[in-house]
């Protein structure tokens, strides 16, 4: 059975001000929708890339969007900053309508989208358990039933009668997740919100969503940039990239789809322009690449045989006292290896204005398996002067590099191979 079901589905918004500025402007919008016609400036909005200067003022949040979800489905939705995540999970949650398309739920919808939502901030905590349970639809008879279970799981006992702008962000995002998934919505709303809870209560919000799902039959709709917690949880993954799908599928290769940046490299590891996360402007990486003894770009290495990287740096203005990183990461973002140019007492590093190429070998001791590079450079304080993050993707065999196999065996487990030494002695 469907639970939601969208359907050509898009969001339009004017950059900078609410409406279209001019009033002649807005009375044509108004006079087009009342007529059943489209948006006379969806026609000029340009796509969501938020790191393009565009040309219109009018930008398309989100674009095109059909999907489905299952009752009882815990349905992943990921994508880089600005992709649309938020906007819709609000169009979902009836925050905000769409500018194009149709939204059909079946069921109650509880939300989850920021901290706090729909808390009256005067009221206490036991006062907004039941204000949220009334906005839900729920009796006061439910709520009363439920009551207990929702202040035990949240942890604020001690503070239930307290109005909560009293309380820390992490108290807020305790109380609101347990009244949303005690309250019994058939589906679920999250958003990146667990991320201000401690470790322990992301364990507990993880544990009840599966729980909501496995054991109710309760939609969830989850959203996070924490990809160890998509691949726990979710069933289905929905990967949106400038405000479009780019994937719907399995959770694994959506997270590969995410996370890989391979395709946009081009043939000698240069590095797009888009890609870097943090960049000040005082320099930038043009390129990186897994060589072989010849410098010829690779895409696999061979098991146990050390890893060589090589790349370009291009420098804007000088840099004084600054350090160079690489971190290699699993594909569910997990980083698992690090170095930087310091950890051999070379210590910090200068560069005068222009391309500065730079190459370092590293040990091998990964397992078999898919991998990835972010690379960084940052001033001996910490400040990051520019941030590029999972820019190549490459493999390690299982087979060393005479041929011979490299791991006797199909199981390993963890990612790297530990060194050690086994003494055996009779007795």
């Amino acid at each position: 059975m469907t639970a939601i079901e969208v359907e050509n589905v898009g969001k339009m918004y004017r950059l900078g001000l609410v409406g279209t500025g001019t009033l002649t402007h807005d009375i044509n919008r108004i006079w087009a929708r009342m007529r059943g016609k489209e948006d006379p400036f969806a026609k000029i909005a340009q796509s969501n890339k938020r790191d393009e200067k565009g040309e219109s003022k009018y930008v398309w949040a989100l674009k095109d969007i059909d999907f489905e979800v299952r009752q009882g489905e815990v349905f992943g939705i990921i994508g880089k900053n600005g992709a649309g995540k938020s906007t819709l999970l609000k169009l979902l949650a009836r925050v905000t309508g769409p500018t194009t398309g149709q939204i059909r739920a079946k069921g109650r919808i509880a939300s989850l989208l920021e901290v706090g939502t729909g808390f009256h901030p005067e009221l206490t905590g036991r006062e907004n358990i039941f204000l949220n349970g009334a906005i839900l639809g729920m009796t006061k008879r439910e709520i009363r039933a439920k009551f207990d279970e929702i202040v035990a799981f949240s942890g604020v006992e001690r503070y239930v009668d307290t109005p909560v702008k009293r309380y820390s962000s992490g108290m807020y995002v305790r109380l609101a997740f347990a009244v949303a998934a005690h309250l019994e919505p058939e589906i679920l709303i999250v958003d990146e919100v667990l991320a201000v809870g401690d470790v322990e209560f992301q364990k507990k919000c993880v544990g009840k969503m599966q729980d909501v799902s496995r054991n109710s039959g309760r939609t969830v709709l989850f959203v996070s940039h924490n990809m160890a917690a998509v691949k726990n949880l979710c069933n289905r993954l929905m990967v949106l990239k400038h405000g479009q799908v780019n994937f719907i599928g399995d959770v694994q290769t959506g997270i590969e789809r995410y996370l890989s940046r391979e395709a946009e490299l081009g043939s000698k590891g240069e590095i797009p322009e888009d890609l870097s996360v943090i960049n000040t402007g005082q320099a930038k990486f043009r390129k990186i690449k897994l060589e072989d003894d010849e410098q010829r770009m690779m895409e696999e290495c061979y098991y146990n045989s050390p890893m060589r990287f090589s790349g370009e740096l291009d420098v804007k203005k000088e840099l004084k006292d600054v350090i160079m990183e690489i971190r290699i990461k699993t594909k569910d973002d997990l980083t698992i290896a690090y170095t930087n140019n310091d950890y051999n007492s070379s210590g910090m590093l200068t560069f005068s204005p222009g391309i500065q190429e730079f190459s370092l070998e590293m040990e091998n001791h990964l397992q078999p398996g898919m991998y990835t590079v972010t690379l960084g450079i940052h001033h001996s304080d910490g400040r990051t002067i520019d941030l590029v993050e999972n820019v190549y993707d490459f493999q390690v065999l299982n087979v060393g590099k005479g041929g011979a196999v490299g791991l006797k065996y199909p199981w390993p487990q963890g990612y790297t191979r530990a060194h050690s030494n086994w003494n055996f002695n009779d007795r």
